[in-house]
């Protein structure tokens, strides 16, 4: 499958029953949802899917069931990240086992390599696992920001890495990278957005969408924005966008994927069940969620 990272891509939840264990059935119906809703790309075992908590085991049983389940319709984006380089090729070989097309690799965290330290971990998985390969850069989980010129130094250097899922917080820091990217090269790197809320302003500014939480819960009206805004429709992009305004942000009142689980058990799609050191909302930020999501008709 020839893969094109753009549009409007959720990174999934994992559904889990109430005691922790996995529930299969869920994660079919959910890939499916999203599917029906015009998404793009889908990515398993990201941060928003709880890959931090799950084991190899869980791992390669949730990848296995998200390919069988997409069976080709749309690329899949595995989630293989960590902090030693082994750990993050072992993942990417069971993922590419399972038939990911892709992966979504978050720069090292805890250990903060250096620019070159940085350009040996993308290119030692690059060279033994042979998919295209996402960067993510989120400052806020992994305590250091990539800059763009280190992100635009490993696309040249590894060119199997064709993307960065950008959620650094800054559209000044995004803009840098499409710059960069245009001038110095790969001229084909695309420049995704971590953040929902950016989604629009960073596709304005040259970017290709959108890797995100939001979709999870509304993946027809978050892909009607990215497609309207990615054909140039601005006022209906930015009708939607700020449609989902409230959303984006209330996902994120408590640590994701807290609010975006509760939110979706709300909405009957999935059962509550979330792993330590994850727990449920407060009572004070659930009645914020509920009436942002009763405002959108969601429940």
């Amino acid at each position: 499958m020839s893969i094109k990272f753009f549009g409007s891509i959720p990174a999934i939840i994992t559904p889990f029953k109430k005691n922790g264990d996995l529930d299969l059935p869920a994660l079919r119906k959910f890939v499916e949802f999203q599917i029906q809703g015009g998404i793009d790309a889908i990515v398993p075992c990201g941060s928003t899917g709880e890959a931090a908590t799950m084991d190899e085991n869980d791992y390669q049983t949730v990848i296995e069931t998200v390919v069988k389940q997409v069976n080709g319709r749309i690329p899949v984006i595995a989630g293989a990240g960590s902090n030693d380089t082994n750990k993050a090729i072992r993942f990417s070989q069971i993922a590419k086992k399972a038939g990911a097309n892709a992966l979504l690799h978050v720069t090292p965290f805890y250990n903060k390599p250096t620019p070159n330290g940085l350009v040996a971990h993308f290119k030692a998985i690059a060279d033994e696992i042979g998919l295209p390969v996402v960067i993510y850069n989120v400052p806020g989980r992994t305590g250091s920001n990539v800059s763009p010129a280190n992100i635009i130094r490993v696309a040249r250097e590894v060119p199997l890495v064709k993307a960065v899922k950008e959620a650094s917080g800054s559209i000044i820091q995004m803009m840098e990278i499409i710059k960069l990217a245009a001038t110095e090269g790969p001229e084909d790197f695309s420049v995704l957005s971590g953040d929902d809320a950016f989604t629009l302003p960073l596709i304005a500014a040259g970017g290709q969408g959108c890797i995100s939480v939001v979709c999870n819960e509304v993946p027809s009206q978050f892909s009607e924005m990215v497609h309207a805004a990615l054909a140039g429709d601005w006022d209906k992009a930015k009708t939607l966008h700020y449609q989902l305004w409230d959303l984006m942000n209330i996902n994120f009142i408590e640590s994701n994927p807290i609010p975006v689980k509760t939110a979706l058990s709300l909405m009957g799609k999935i059962e509550l069940g979330l792993r330590l050191p994850l727990v449920p909302l407060e009572t004070k930020s659930e009645e914020a969620l509920k009436k942002v999501l009763k405002n959108l008709k969601l429940i």
